[in-house]
C-alpha cells in the first residue's frame, strides 16, 4: 500500500498544480510574465520564463522540506500501511467538500497576491524567480483548492521524507511550466484570446479538481476498508455534485427574454 500512498500523493500535486492555475496570482502571472509584457520592459520572454520556473523549483523544494519533515514524524510512528490509506481516503473527503463547499464548509486560506510593484522595481531574474518560488511553494499566495493541503498531507502519509520531497518539487516544477502557456501572448488580442479560453473553463476545471479528489477518495477507502468504503465515497460524491450544481445555478446569468416574452405573447 505504500506504492499506492505514492501514487495518490503523486496524482494529487499534479491535480492541485493544474488547478492552481486559475488561481488570481496563477492568471495573473499569465498576464505578467509574457513576450509582449517582457519585450516592453526590455528583456526576453524565455529568460524570465526560465528563472520564473527556477524560482517555482525551489518554491516546491521548500514545501517539500516541510512534507517531508511531517513524513519523517509519521514514519517514526511506524503506521500500519491500511490505517494510512484510510487516512488518505479521508483527507481526500475532506478537501473535496471544501472545494464543493459542501454545507457552506471551506478549510482555512487566504488571499494574498504577489506583488507587481516588483516589476518596476527589481531586474527580471529578481521578479521572473521570486515570483517563481511564491507560486511554487503552494501556499504563499491566493489558495484556489484544498487539494494543495491534501497534496502535502499524502506526501506526508508516505512516511517516506524524500518521496514526500520529491513530490513537492514535482508539484512546484508543474506550477512553474504554467508559465509557458503565455508563450503565444505575443499581442494584446491574443492575451484576450488566451485569458477568454481560461475563462470558459474555468467551472469545468473546478468541478475536475472536485471529481478527482472524490477518485482519490475512493481508491484509497476501498483499498483500506472494501466495498463499505466505495459505499460511503459515493454518498460523499453526491453530496458533493449537489452542492456544486445549486452553486452554479445560483450563480449563473439570468437567460434573456425570448422574441415571444419580448412581444409580449
Amino acid at each position: 500500500m505504500r506504492a499506492l500512498l505514492v501514487a495518490l500523493a503523486a496524482s494529487s500535486a499534479v491535480v492541485a498544480a493544474a488547478r492552481s492555475t486559475w488561481s488570481p496570482c496563477g492568471l495573473s502571472m499569465l498576464s505578467t510574465i509574457t513576450p509582449m509584457g517582457e519585450r516592453a520592459r526590455r528583456y526576453t520572454f524565455g529568460g524570465t520564463a526560465a528563472w520564473f520556473i527556477v524560482g517555482a523549483l525551489l518554491g516546491g523544494a521548500t514545501l517539500g522540506l516541510l512534507a517531508a519533515s511531517l513524513a519523517a514524524g509519521i514514519g517514526a510512528l511506524d503506521l500500519a500501511p491500511a490505517t494510512a490509506v484510510g487516512a488518505a481516503a479521508v483527507l481526500a473527503l475532506v478537501t473535496a467538500a471544501s472545494d464543493a463547499q459542501v454545507a457552506s464548509f471551506r478549510l482555512p486560506g487566504h488571499r494574498r497576491q504577489v506583488n507587481e510593484v516588483w516589476l518596476d522595481r527589481y531586474r527580471s531574474w529578481v521578479y521572473g524567480a521570486g515570483f517563481g518560488w511564491q507560486i511554487g511553494v503552494g501556499l504563499a499566495t491566493f489558495i484556489v483548492t484544498a487539494s494543495v493541503y491534501l497534496t502535502i498531507a499524502l506526501a506526508a502519509l508516505t512516511g517516506e521524507p524524500l518521496v514526500a520531497f520529491a513530490i513537492c518539487v514535482g508539484f512546484g516544477a508543474a506550477r512553474g511550466v504554467a508559465v509557458l502557456l503565455s508563450r503565444s501572448a505575443t499581442t494584446v488580442e491574443r492575451l484576450q484570446a488566451l485569458h477568454r479560453r481560461f475563462d470558459s473553463l474555468a467551472a469545468s476545471s473546478r468541478r475536475a479538481t472536485i471529481a478527482a479528489q472524490l477518485a482519490l477518495a475512493a481508491v484509497a477507502a476501498v483499498a483500506a476498508f472494501g466495498a463499505a468504503g466505495g459505499f460511503v465515497v459515493a454518498l460523499a460524491a453526491g453530496a458533493a455534485i449537489a452542492a456544486v450544481i445549486r452553486q452554479e445555478r445560483a450563480t449563473a446569468p439570468a437567460l434573456p427574454p425570448s422574441g415571444a416574452e419580448v412581444a409580449g405573447l
